[in-house]
């Protein structure tokens, strides 16, 4: 069953973006994000179990901590797993009337106009657009720089999402200059962020 949240249906503007590469649990991550946050759990190569439990573990520190947490796939496998929204990737774009049919929140990734324009047509709530900045997820793929994100931003609607390279300077800095107050996601300031928790003295 779906969990039940008095969440708005705006989206958050902070984001955990998970990836199998991580030194960092998974939740031990979760558990710093500031209340109300989102978290978007892909981990495709695990076992079905696997993932099932982490999403299970993940939803138990979503609860706690008011966070938003969205499943990427299917939006019936994400309806199943009590997930609060999909993550869906651009070839299950035209699942969206599903997604919505099943009360869940949508966005997908947007790394061009192409799919900055399916991302519109399919009425996402939120667009991931990426990289913004040069990023470790993807050595050696060009950035896509302040105009371009904005000119994707604009073309794809909803929420804007600002994923690669992003720090918090980085989101206050593009918040100042956008004009259009986007939200941000990352995965290794994230990751660094615990690792300095875990260098302080007790």
């Amino acid at each position: 069953m779906v969990r039940r949240h008095p969440f708005p249906r705006k989206l958050p503007a902070i984001w955990l973006f998970s990836d199998e590469r991580l030194g960092v649990p998974m939740m031990a991550l979760a558990a710093i994000l500031p209340p109300g946050s989102g978290v978007v759990l892909r981990h495709d190569s695990l076992a079905a179990g696997a993932r099932w439990r982490l999403l299970r573990r993940l939803a138990r520190t979503a609860r706690a901590r008011k966070l938003v947490l969205l499943l990427a796939g299917a939006p019936a496998l994400a309806r199943r797993w009590g997930a609060d929204g999909v993550h869906l990737r651009q070839p299950l774009a035209h699942a969206a009337p599903r997604a919505r049919r099943l009360g869940l929140r949508i966005t997908m990734p947007v790394h061009g106009g192409g799919e900055a324009r399916r991302a519109k047509r399919a009425g996402a709530d939120g667009a991931f657009i990426s990289p913004l900045h040069a990023t470790r997820s993807h050595p050696g793929a060009p950035a896509l720089g302040r105009a371009a994100w904005l000119r994707l931003a604009r073309i794809a609607g909803g929420q804007a999402v600002a994923l690669g390279g992003m720090t918090p300077a980085r989101a206050r800095q593009l918040r100042r200059t956008s004009g259009i107050n986007p939200g941000w996601a990352a995965i290794d300031a994230w990751e660094e962020k615990a690792a300095k928790r875990r260098r302080k003295p007790a």
